[in-house]
């Protein structure tokens, strides 16, 4: 084993992991999924999501915020912990208004392809139908707020080239929500629109005159279930 690498097992598979990696990192390295909504490629780690919520040893951690360490015994397939990630994506949907079928993000949306993974039906929840606004006053943007799960890749991810944050939440509780600092010149740019669709993992951030150029049918997750490309390129080693 290279110097650096140490061994870890997920659900009974011993794996090499780089030393200083999350969970989550050298699950994906194996081509084990282990799903998120908050974590995204080069971010920093939020753990807001909770979606990766694993069992190390008699603790539940957030697998992309949980460093491996040598010997390290993961579960992730247990049928309590895919029963925890079905309630999780249950309560997303009925905190907030998702109407896949008029979705623009419909077959690229990462909640609803987990959603269809872990096979969910009617919510167990009460919908709270909650009134929520559409910014539709950017040049490029449209900002929907009945569909943001909070996972704040946009705060994170899409920032001004001087390293400003266009996006952030204000208020707090139920009433917290994405703003756009529209006094940066970049927020009103298509650049910044289109790498804040690429980045939101649902409908929320939607590039005005783009969003159906890929039909419905023909879309990431309408053909795969989502993990199934992480699932492939372990099958390439």
């Amino acid at each position: 084993m290279e110097q650096g690498h140490i061994k870890i097992n997920i659900d009974g598979r011993e794996i090499i992991a780089k030393e200083g990696q999350s969970i989550v990192q050298a699950a994906r390295d194996n081509g084990i999924f282990i799903p998120t909504l908050c974590d995204f490629k080069s971010l920093q780690p939020a753990g807001t999501c909770r979606m990766c919520l694993v069992k190390v040893g008699e603790r539940y951690v957030s697998a992309c915020t949980t460093i491996v360490s040598q010997g390290m015994s993961v579960e992730n397939e247990s049928v309590e912990l895919k029963e925890n990630r079905k309630s999780l994506i249950e309560m997303l949907f009925v905190e907030g208004n998702h109407m896949c079928p008029s979705c623009e993000k419909s077959g690229n949306c990462q909640l609803q392809a987990l959603a269809y993974r872990y096979q969910m039906t009617a919510p167990r929840y009460p919908f709270s139908f909650t009134q929520r606004k559409i910014d539709a006053s950017l040049p490029y943007l449209v900002v929907e707020h009945n569909r943001c799960i909070q996972c704040l890749r946009c705060v994170r991810g899409v920032k001004a080239k001087d390293g400003h944050d266009i996006f952030g939440f204000i208020d707090r509780g139920g009433a917290i929500h994405i703003s756009v600092d529209t006094t940066d010149t970049e927020a009103a740019t298509e650049v910044i629109a289109q790498k804040a669709m690429d980045i939101c993992p649902v409908g929320a951030l939607i590039k005005k005159g783009g969003a159906y150029r890929v039909p419905i049918g023909e879309r990431k997750y309408d053909n795969e279930v989502i993990g199934s490309d992480v699932e492939k390129e372990r099958d390439k080693v």
